[in-house]
């Protein structure tokens, strides 16, 4: 695992606002924010200049708002996506699931306190996706059939789903629960660290870029249900 900080970049119309999340994640030993971004516009053009890790995105802001420019960044055609933590005053389903299909791997309130903030950008710079387990199970659930990127519409997906091996079957359906690593390594009496390599194999198996694509799939394919 490479030593580098995580590259950050900060985007919010708020200048008192940004100016916290700079003073946060500087303060981190294994951060390092590399740009801000008072608008839409601007976020995409600091993104593609400076290459972040993980781009801290608001939702409403002028000019062009967080959701597109999150499509912008890390939508389904982009080559290589920063991960975008997508941080709002708005608890609204919509606004989940429009972040999520654009390409976001995270979703945070702005009022979470600032170490479920710093939490959140190491989270979905791992490739793991950011909702607690009872939303995901919510939202998910609700919106698995909407929810559509072009990588998981591809015809012949769910025999993909069928060719994975059990445990690997297994772990998929831990990460649609909500599971973190190492929670699924506890359920399933296993390393963190095989945890890892099972989640790599099925990513890379069934073509997805990250864990939230996952959780659409076993949704979508019925490995798990809104009901389980």
């Amino acid at each position: 695992m490479s030593d580098a900080p995580i590259r950050v970049l900060v985007c919010d119309d708020q200048a008192l606002v940004r100016t916290g999340y700079v003073t946060i994640f500087s303060a981190q030993p294994d951060m390092e924010v590399v740009g801000e971004a008072g608008n839409g516009h601007e976020a995409v053009s600091a993104a593609q200049r400076l290459h972040p890790d993980v781009v801290v995105m608001d939702i409403r802001m002028p000019l062009l708002d967080g959701i597109e420019a999150t499509r912008k960044l890390a939508g389904p055609e982009v080559v290589e996506p920063p991960k975008v933590l997508v941080v709002t005053t708005f608890n609204v389903d919509a606004y989940v699931y429009d972040a999520f299909r654009a390409g976001a791997s995270g979703f945070l309130l702005k009022d979470s306190p600032p170490a479920e903030l710093v939490a959140g950008i190491r989270t979905v710079a791992r490739g793991e996706a950011l909702l607690a387990p009872t939303v995901t199970r919510h939202l998910i659930g609700r919106f698995a059939e909407r929810l559509r990127p072009a990588d998981t519409a591809r015809p012949g997906r769910a025999d993909l789903v069928r060719a994975l091996t059990a445990r690997e079957l297994e772990v998929l359906e831990l990460i649609a629960e909500g599971l973190s690593n190492a929670e699924i390594a506890a359920a399933l009496f296993i390393s963190p660290e095989t945890v890892k390599t099972y989640v790599s194999r099925i990513l890379t198996k069934l073509g997805l870029r990250d864990r939230v694509q996952a959780v659409v799939l076993a949704y979508r394919v019925g490995l798990v249900t809104a009901a389980d």
